[in-house]
């Protein structure tokens, strides 16, 4: 009998919550922004989802065409690029999911961080799926230090790109979004704080 784990890899485990809750229909066309060597796409690819993706790192999109030939032989390999996730080469209105899990907080500033959230909401279809797990201050407000604009070293000493609360929320104003679940914080102790923003594209 397969395992959790040979189903659905080391899946985040708040999308995995997206995907138990219905959200994620079968046949949807997944983005991954900043999709690594695949993680999050074990299950997906096994399934039959239109799978998508782009890294920065050339390597990693080795390994995740690998992962797909093996799951998804028939997917083109053309379907995972090395590309940054504000300079993507898929189209507009492209994907019926979009998901940045860990990867938003790695902007350099705030312009960066605004071209990298424009790049994945430019391919989200309108009424699809938004899914990001990003560092934030929240809930930590004390124990990081800022070096510049948004920018902070968390306790764990790590450099990162860190919203709060209200900046999301202005964002999902902007943007047009619409918050599916209220936003969910997990403080791991004298480390770092991470929040899931999850939201439905309207118009």
């Amino acid at each position: 009998m397969p395992t959790l784990q040979s189903l659905f890899g080391e899946i985040d485990i708040y999308l995995f919550d997206q995907l138990l809750r219905g959200r994620i229909a079968v046949g949807a066309r997944i983005f991954d922004a900043g999709c690594g060597s695949g993680r999050n796409l074990v299950y997906l690819l096994r399934e039959g989802f239109e799978v998508f993706g782009v890294d920065s790192d050339p390597r990693a999109i080795e390994a995740v065409r690998s992962l797909s030939e093996s799951l998804a032989p028939g997917l083109p390999a053309g379907n995972f690029r090395a590309e940054a996730v504000e300079a993507t080469s898929f189209p507009d209105a492209f994907a019926d999911v979009a998901i940045s899990s860990a990867v938003l907080h790695f902007a350099r500033d705030e312009d960066h961080f605004d071209a990298m959230l424009g790049g994945l909401w430019r391919i989200l279809r309108p009424g699809g799926l938004f899914f990001c797990r990003l560092a934030s201050t929240i809930g930590i407000e004390r124990q990081v230090r800022r070096i510049s604009g948004r920018r902070f070293v968390l306790p764990d000493h790590s450099e990162r790109y860190l919203v709060d609360e209200p900046i999301l929320m202005e964002h999902t104003t902007r943007l047009g979004g619409r918050l599916l679940d209220p936003l969910k914080t997990t403080v791991v102790s004298n480390q770092r704080s991470m929040t899931t923003w999850v939201m439905r594209k309207q118009g």
